[in-house]
């Protein structure tokens, strides 16, 4: 598949419907507290998608014979993505809790990821160091997100400073160039050699989304779980996953941040 790179107009619909996402993802932290269900918060992003005129794009999606039944990912301590919602997950004061949420508006996909420990309580230093580090490294990789520069350098810039932590990379899981369909090209790492991939350009956009757990190695794979999505970090207590959506802009231009899963906060209350 080709890298497309986006018309005004399609930036003005991709930027829209980011910031609606960002503001359903705030919400959704605000719910986020002890004794609450992660089904419960489902349901919530369901109806939120559904107020601004869009659809959730995991629902329904199909890898190979399996296919997504929920609204949102909601993983827990050491599952890394795609933890399924249930009515039986009840979050808990110190959980480390990832929220990933998608929706389809307008003809275009909007992506976004955050994670929070519930009520200011995680349960160790080292938790809580896993999330304070995916928060900056997605920052590290929108700071490398210049035109003229390449992939390598975003997925670099995310590595040298995850692994500076002694924590590491999920390797199964990578960002990616978003626009009508919500995988394209370019694929964008969390892990490489600066200089290397793809070109970036002016009218790219991007979806950049560090995934780090607390294992023994630099990099890592996931275990899947029976229910075919849950992918936890083995050997890990806790894994963090951050999301933003990021145009690339002209040559000596900041890329414009076009929705944000990393919040000023890295808990929720």
């Amino acid at each position: 598949m080709a890298i497309k790179l986006k018309s005004p107009a399609e930036i003005e619909i991709l930027r829209e419907n980011a910031q609606l996402l960002q503001e359903i993802l705030q919400r959704l932290v605000e719910e986020a507290k002890a004794g609450v269900s992660t089904l419960y918060l489902d349901a919530l992003a369901g109806r939120l998608i559904a107020e601004v005129g869009g659809r959730p794009s995991f629902k329904g999606y199909r890898v190979g014979r399996h296919i997504y039944p929920a609204n949102i990912c909601t993983s827990l301590n050491a599952e890394v993505v795609h933890g399924i919602p249930r009515a039986d997950r009840v979050l808990q004061p110190g959980d480390v809790l990832s929220i990933d949420i998608g929706m389809i508006r307008r003809g275009f996909c909007a992506d976004l990821a955050t994670t929070v420990i519930i009520e200011d309580t995680p349960r160790s230093a080292a938790d809580l160091l896993v999330v304070q580090t995916a928060h900056e490294a997605l920052w590290e990789g929108i700071r490398a997100a210049r035109a003229g520069a390449r992939v390598g350098d975003i997925a670099h810039a995310i590595q040298r400073y995850v692994n500076s932590r002694g924590l590491s990379i999920v390797t199964n899981f990578v960002g990616h160039g978003i626009g009508r369909q919500m995988h394209e090209e370019p694929q964008v790492p969390n892990y490489g050699s600066p200089g290397q991939g793809p070109l970036l350009r002016d009218g790219l956009v991007i979806c950049i989304e560090p995934m780090v757990a607390n294992s023994e190695k630099d990099l890592i794979e996931v275990e899947v779980q029976e229910d075919h999505w849950t992918a936890v970090a083995p050997g890990a207590t806790a894994a963090a996953h951050f999301e933003a959506m990021v145009r690339i802009r002209a040559a000596g231009e900041l890329p414009e941040l076009l929705g944000c899963g990393a919040f000023e906060r890295v808990s929720s209350r």
